[in-house]
């Protein structure tokens, strides 16, 4: 899940993206309206965590310019106020979901989650299986015929992905968009070396193929 959080106190934003990647998540920082509604032109967020006192552009215009537009990801809405108006009048923005600082981290998190299952028309469900692997997308854990695998977050990411798609090609840029954030060089090989360390630790025989000009397929 590709989160931004838009939110102008910057440790607060280091905090919650640092945590968040943690959680497997891929995150950029927006500390303005305009710097997100720049940011959501160039990247496909799934959910955005959205404070609603901004400089330069109010969180309010921020999810009203996004929701005119059509951009398709969820929106989390945060406010110092916690009364029932500012929740009613934040909603009536067009956000998805409202929440008040001070705010419970674990309480956010899974609110996240909850959005970003909703994000694509079909929703996934939450254990994803195909030749002989399964991942369960809440515990973010995998195994392959029943041995546990550990993986890095970014490589239960790749692998959500190709699970997700069935047997369809993956482009290095849907991986690239998806689970790398906004600072990745395009020209790195980190998307190859993150595929070749899951491909390792999957085992034998091989799971996951490179079809040039096509992608990856599971």
């Amino acid at each position: 899940m590709r989160v931004l959080i838009v939110e102008d106190e910057a440790e607060l934003a280091a905090m919650l993206a640092d945590g968040l990647r943690g959680e497997g998540m891929v995150c950029d920082v927006a500390h303005d309206g305009a710097r997100a509604l720049e940011l959501t032109a160039a990247h496909p967020y799934d959910v955005l965590v959205l404070d609603r006192d901004l400089p330069r552009l109010s969180g309010d215009a921020v999810c009203r310019a996004l929701n005119t537009a059509g951009y398709p990801a969820r929106i989390l809405m945060l406010t110092a106020a916690a009364g029932l108006s500012d929740l009613v009048d934040g909603l009536g923005q067009g956000a998805d979901d409202y929440m008040a600082k001070p705010f419970s981290y674990l309480e956010l998190v899974a609110r996240l989650r909850a959005l970003g299952r909703r994000t694509s028309a079909g929703a996934l469900p939450t254990v994803l299986t195909r030749r002989g692997l399964s991942l369960d997308t809440a515990r973010r854990v995998a195994e392959r015929d029943g041995r546990p695998l550990k993986l890095t977050p970014r490589e239960l990411g790749v692998l959500e992905l190709l699970l997700a798609a069935d047997g369809a090609p993956v482009t290095t840029e849907e991986l690239r968009d998806s689970l790398w954030d906004a600072a990745l060089d395009p020209a790195t090989t980190a998307v190859r070396v993150t595929v070749h360390s899951l491909r390792r630790k999957l085992g034998e025989p091989p799971l996951i193929t490179h079809e040039p000009g096509f992608g990856y397929r599971l």
